[in-house]
């Protein structure tokens, strides 16, 4: 056979595999999208994903490298709905098929586990229709610019801006808040005001005096039964975009599907 079609064959075989690589990893995803929903009681089929390739070495060694799960608008009895995410790496599959269903043990050796809160869910919570919430500044942020491996600000100084009218002040106001987990509960979310920002980038509206303390405490909240995925205790808090994170790191567990959705 002459070399130029050898390698023709060659390379129709290879595009070949890769195309039933592929397609069996997309399979495989839709079926753990299926399990999470219905282990875990979503509404709907929440994002996964199988980083892996090749796909099919490592489902027939049953151990895939790392599984993404993301749940948008879930159902969450303090805020109305919140958002869900979990990535777990070197996850074994030795009590499981590769095509995972919903009664599926997985063993995981690392687990990162986040709770995501928007702007509107916390503002309603706040009594504010126009909250958002920003990342701190780099100037107050850690030596890194202030954010974890998973892009997570740090949980100090972060930027808020709504009108608080609970405290009787139809402006919009900048405020810097800390967010930490409560020490007595450790499912609850603590948000604490520090002070008023004006200048750049802020409302750039001050407060009288007599209306300071008012307006910081309609800044102020805790937000109980924030349970993250799978049950992971929290590790760190702070901000993505415009979103409030919790987040959870844990190693050497061993979950179901049905710990996705923990309340």
């Amino acid at each position: 056979m002459p070399a130029a079609v050898m390698s023709i064959v060659v390379g129709v075989l290879v595009v070949g595999a890769v195309g039933v690589d592929y397609g069996t990893s997309i399979y495989a995803e839709y079926r753990l999208s299926r399990s999470v929903r219905t282990a875990a009681h979503l509404r709907s089929d929440p994002f996964v994903a199988i980083v892996a390739f090749p796909f099919i070495p490592q489902a027939m060694r049953h151990h895939y490298d790392q599984l993404e799960i993301k749940a948008n608008a879930v159902d969450q009895a303090v805020l109305g709905t919140a958002s869900l995410e979990a990535t777990m790496r070197s996850v074994g599959l030795a009590h499981t098929s590769w095509l995972i269903g919903p009664d599926a043990t997985l063993a995981v050796g690392e687990l990162e586990s986040r709770i995501l809160i928007d702007s509107l869910h916390l503002g309603r919570y706040l009594s504010m229709n126009d909250l958002m919430v920003e990342a701190p500044t780099r100037e107050i942020s850690d030596a890194t610019g202030g954010t974890t491996g998973s892009g997570i600000s740090d949980s100090h100084g972060l930027i808020f801006t709504g009108t608080p009218r609970t405290a009787g002040f139809d402006h919009r106001v900048t405020v810097s808040v800390d967010i930490s987990i409560a020490h007595d509960d450790r499912t609850a979310l603590v948000l604490t005001p520090t002070g008023i920002l004006t200048g750049p980038d802020t409302a750039n509206r001050s407060v009288p005096a007599d209306k300071r303390d008012a307006v910081l405490r309609a800044f102020t909240a805790r937000l109980p039964r924030q349970r993250l995925p799978f049950g992971i205790a929290p590790t760190a808090a702070g901000a993505r975009g415009s979103d409030i994170i919790i987040e959870g790191v844990a190693r050497g567990v061993t979950v179901t599907l049905a710990q996705f959705k923990q309340s």
